[in-house]
């Protein structure tokens, strides 16, 4: 189907409706998938720039910095990971990974290497344009740190627990700054991409309770409150996936967890708080 067709195919005019939600690049070297994603994105409200190789595609992000891209691994010249690379040597962009491929490895190297989503195709489009645009309702990245000299207002030390969204996290020794989107343990800064900063949270604000896999998903793509949100296989791997990065960030023991505990068959929760906090 030529990418012309696919705005008939959706019954929109894509004029009038750009640039409403930012600038958004479609790495692709599929004509009609090309044609496909510009036709969702065009009617969601973004400002659509296409690219049909991994080169090309890294040198349109310096070029016009866009506030997501879509990259396919399979590239004709350098693969999708390699184009993720070098995008996040400069580039704080949402990258959503859409591609064929669905094996478990590359789906970890995607979202270990920086990717915000991971997608199989053949997808929905309407799936595809809803998980993007919740995305950019949330904030893209953490603020520069400050330096160590530089005052830091003072915070109320919070629990964990309902209403605290816009406020400050600690438990355990733990520290989540929900306004300047950081992260410390017992003041050593740790650097979380914005998924696991989502889901982190998110295991704070239950208090104990058990969170499943697939409300975990819906707490990084913002749809906490959409129990209909269509949930893959594919996307509950990529929360354990992030579980396990965040674990490895916090040093957190899963035998003894501190911040992450594993309900088998489940999902997570917050362990017991500690009378004494040790790394």
């Amino acid at each position: 189907m030529p990418a012309l067709g696919l705005h008939s195919f959706f019954g929109y005019s894509m004029e009038g409706a750009m640039g409403e939600l930012g600038v958004a690049l479609i790495i692709e070297d599929d004509l009609d998938m090309r044609g496909l994603l510009e036709a969702v994105l065009g009617q969601a409200g973004f400002d659509v720039h296409t690219a049909s190789g991994g080169r090309e595609g890294v040198q349109s992000v310096r070029e016009i910095s866009p506030d997501v891209v879509t990259l396919d691994i399979g590239l004709p010249d350098i693969d999708g990971f390699e184009v993720l690379r070098r995008i996040r040597q400069f580039s704080t962009a949402y990258v959503v990974m859409l591609t064929g491929r669905d094996e478990e490895a590359d789906v970890l190297a995607a979202l270990q290497g920086g990717a915000d989503d991971y997608i199989t195709k053949p997808f929905r489009p309407r799936e595809v344009r809803a998980r993007i645009t919740a995305m950019m309702r949330r904030p893209r990245h953490s603020p520069p740190i400050a330096d160590a000299d530089t005052p830091r207002p003072a915070v109320q030390p919070v629990s964990p627990g309902p209403g605290n969204s816009t406020g400050v996290l600690r438990y355990n020794g733990l520290e989540l700054d929900y306004r300047r989107r950081t992260a410390s343990v017992q003041g050593t800064m740790v650097e979380l991409t914005r998924s696991e900063f989502e889901l982190l949270h998110e295991v704070l604000q239950g208090a104990g309770a058990v969170l499943s896999r697939a409300e975990l998903v819906r707490a990084v793509r913002g749809e906490q409150y959409r129990d209909n949100t269509y949930i893959s296989g594919a996307d509950e791997r990529a929360v354990e996936i992030h579980i396990g990065n965040i674990r490895r960030k916090l040093r957190d023991d899963p035998e003894s967890p501190r911040w992450l505990e594993t309900v088998r068959g489940v999902g997570y929760r917050l362990p017991a708080q500690r009378t004494r906090a040790s790394r």
